[in-house]
């Protein structure tokens, strides 16, 4: 009867459809790392944009994920496992896997939510498996059925159903060899051989406490032979608890033989904290002219000082945490070129600076002409503001978007020529202080490797775009210098990274560099000197990237000879041409594209794939690989350069104004092919920040 009077009334049913999505607003991740039972998957993806870190394991067994639903179907996983007493003589060992699932169809009121995944893709084929997975809410009860393959195949197993598309699905072929270092994407071995079935249910207890049970169709061949695991039974059971919105706990007892607990963090990377906004400094207050003074026609002498104007400007944006470059003043137009400073978000700072000239520019001067340059001095942009639409938008309620439609951006490149710069901006000379962390993940022998010292850094900019760069080292500790000595076949351009870390005190660069603007929608950039701990030489990169469009291409090429051990002034006899031609593309939802086609340190000719996801917070996540001449038993461990980028700015972790992000390439251990040079200031990252696109995703902090 309540069920009827739902339907009739109407305004019920979304009430009830509304409890149970939040019931079962997050999966659970199972044992190994994805949404799922207990160790089985399940179909339901995370919410989009999720990135999860997951820690557990049983007896001897800890399994590591870090997990990112990419798109609102698509997720990838890379997993490491540290599996005691695998190999012979009793030898532990440190394995990692990738994976990737994808959504075929979402639940709907009657069907279920179907999933097809794929379990240790380029491993090294210990947890390899496929499965095609449904599973179907009903209120606080989840039930899920699946059929796999390869691992989710090896438990009461049967005749591949596949095999009525010919006999190639009916057998699988033998694993490589277990713990074997390939790398390689085993396309020959995907949904062949024996198939089996698995199943669970899921109940929600509250929304905190969760219980599941399941039937497994992996029976732990591998580490039944090799390990003592006991496999008593097919059935597992677990219990996870939400400690909040990111933390859970999981508990669960596996295969009748032994207890596992496992402790799960996820964030969104939409949005990451709970205070979007921040909790430093307020913004400015916005000055809105009188009736009168709207009217005059110009400024007089007595209003302002035109030539010393840049002074109190100076001093003004120093304040805010912005850097002044140049200037100019019009009866009514007012010209402001400027660089962030402390401020990550370009919107905001243009938000900022613009309610300070309502504040000191005569009353007469109705139009504000914004100019972001880059960190290297470079202008990139205008951002025509009308004061008058500044006054009359502050407290609309979609104020910040209808500044951005009234306001008017072109490239920088012939407005910014008229700029004056003060005497007292140039030579400038800045110097930091501050400790440095270097990681290497994925050594066979040890999960992490690191090194943590003190560097010292140091500016001196003689002009705009012009400078010399230096810094200094010193390592305090780490563990580096214990990788695994090279034994490489290729010219060794990466892989004595052990020997480069046995050095205490290191140059670690040197150099000068020049940044420029050849023409409208085109930048240019020189580096000469010591570019980073392996190379020194010369580095010349041009970009074509339009203030308005999403597109841009760019090429760079080096010529570079590598630096001695010690990393002081010294080099080494190998000298190597190498660059790429590089394209660009943002699409939409925050999908960045990049293709880098070119020649690479060890003389190798190929390309790189890279596709992030970006988010209008600035956080930025993604996976690389890069595919060149070197056949896989060359390259060694790993067969070929793939990884995961993460950049999160430490504003969304802090809550407060920063310009510093935290920013990890997570990759096995470097090896020589599809190597690139770490040219630092690259053009491509730097100008995109002040370009329309960009700054349209973020505009939404103008008025923060």
């Amino acid at each position: 009867m309540a069920a009827s009077l739902a339907v009739v009334l109407g305004a019920a049913v979304p009430t009830v459809v509304a409890a149970e999505e939040q019931l079962w607003e997050r999966p659970v991740f199972n044992f190994m790392g994805v949404p799922g039972i207990v160790d089985m998957p399940t179909a339901h993806p995370m919410n989009d944009a999720d990135l999860s870190f997951v820690v557990g394991g049983f007896t001897g067994v800890v399994r590591n994920t870090l997990n990112f639903q990419f798109s609102p179907r698509a997720s990838g996983l890379l997993r490491y496992a540290y599996i005691e007493d695998f190999l012979p003589r009793s030898t532990s060992f440190y394995d990692r896997s990738f994976d990737f699932r994808f959504l075929l169809s979402e639940e709907s009121s009657y069907a279920p939510a179907v999933t097809i995944g794929l379990q240790d893709i380029g491993g090294t084929g210990i947890y390899s498996g496929e499965y095609i997975v449904a599973a179907k809410t009903f209120g606080r009860w989840r039930a899920t059925a699946g059929i796999g393959w390869g691992r989710f195949g090896s438990y009461n197993g049967f005749s591949n159903p596949l095999g009525i598309f010919g006999s190639y699905f009916k057998d699988r072929p033998s694993q490589r060899g277990v713990a074997d270092q390939t790398g390689q994407l085993d396309f020959g071995q995907w949904f062949r051989g024996d198939a089996a079935l698995f199943g669970g249910i899921q109940y929600q207890y509250s929304d905190k406490l969760h219980f599941s049970a399941e039937y497994s169709s992996d029976a732990y061949t591998e580490e039944v032979i090799r390990t003592g695991f006991e496999h008593n039974s097919p059935f597992n059971f677990s219990a996870t608890y939400r400690l909040s919105d990111q933390f859970s706990v999981k508990a669960g007892y596996l295969y009748g033989d032994r207890l596992a607990m496992q402790l799960n963090y996820v964030f969104n990377a939409k949005t990451p904290n709970k205070t979007p906004s921040g909790v430093g400094n307020a913004p400015p207050p916005l000055r809105v002219r009188g009736q009168q003074s709207a009217l005059d026609l110009g400024w007089t002498p007595e209003q302002v000082a035109p030539q010393n104007l840049h002074v109190t400007l100076s001093e003004a944006l120093a304040k805010e945490g912005f850097q002044f470059d140049s200037f100019r003043l019009e009866p009514h137009v007012a010209y402001l070129r400027f660089r962030n400073g402390r401020e990550y978000y370009t919107s905001a700072a243009v938000g900022r600076i613009a309610r300070l000239m309502t504040q000191l520019m005569p009353d007469s001067v109705n139009r504000f002409v914004i100019m972001p340059v880059t960190d290297y001095g470079v202008p990139v942009s205008t951002i025509t503001i009308e004061r008058s639409d500044l006054e009359e938008l502050e407290f609309a309620p979609d104020g910040a978007w209808d500044t951005f439609a009234r306001s008017v951006f072109d490239d920088a490149f012939e407005t910014s020529k008229s700029l004056v710069f003060p005497n007292d901006i140039y030579p400038n000379f800045d110097w930091g202080f501050g400790p440095y962390l270097t990681l290497a993940f994925f050594d066979p022998n040890n999960p992490l490797r690191y090194q943590f010292g003190l560097q010292v850094n140091a500016t001196y900019e003689f002009a705009p775009g012009a400078f010399i760069y230096g810094r200094i080292n010193g390592k305090i500790l780490g563990n580096e210098d214990g990788l695994p000595p090279s034994d490489s076949v290729l010219p060794h351009v990466r892989s004595d990274i052990n020997i480069y870390a046995q050095a205490d005190v290191t140059l670690s660069n040197l150099f000068a560099a020049k940044y420029w603007r050849p023409r409208e929608n085109w930048f240019g950039r020189v580096t000469v000197g010591y570019l980073e701990m392996m190379y020194g030489g010369i580095s010349a990169e041009m970009l074509w990237k339009p203030v308005d469009s999403s597109f841009g291409i760019g090429a760079e090429i080096n010529y570079v000879q590598q630096r001695d051990f010690d990393q002081r002034f010294g080099f080494q006899d190998y000298k190597v041409a190498t660059g790429h031609l590089s394209f660009y593309q943002k699409s939409r939802g925050g999908y960045l594209y990049q293709l880098d086609i070119g020649r690479y340190l060890a003389g190798d000719w190929g390309a790189t794939l890279s596709v992030d996801r970006e988010f209008d917070n600035g956080i930025r996540i993604g996976a690389f690989a890069t595919l060149t001449d070197v056949p896989f038993d060359e390259f060694g461990e790993g067969s070929f350069d793939k990884g995961f980028v993460i950049e999160i700015p430490l504003t969304q972790v802090f809550s407060r104004q920063n310009d510093r992000e935290l920013y990890r390439v997570i990759r096995p251990v470097l090896r020589d092919g599809g190597a690139k040079l770490q040219v630092p200031g690259r053009l491509y990252y730097e100008v995109r920040e002040k370009q329309q696109p960009l700054l349209q995703e973020q505009w939404g902090r103008f008025w923060r």
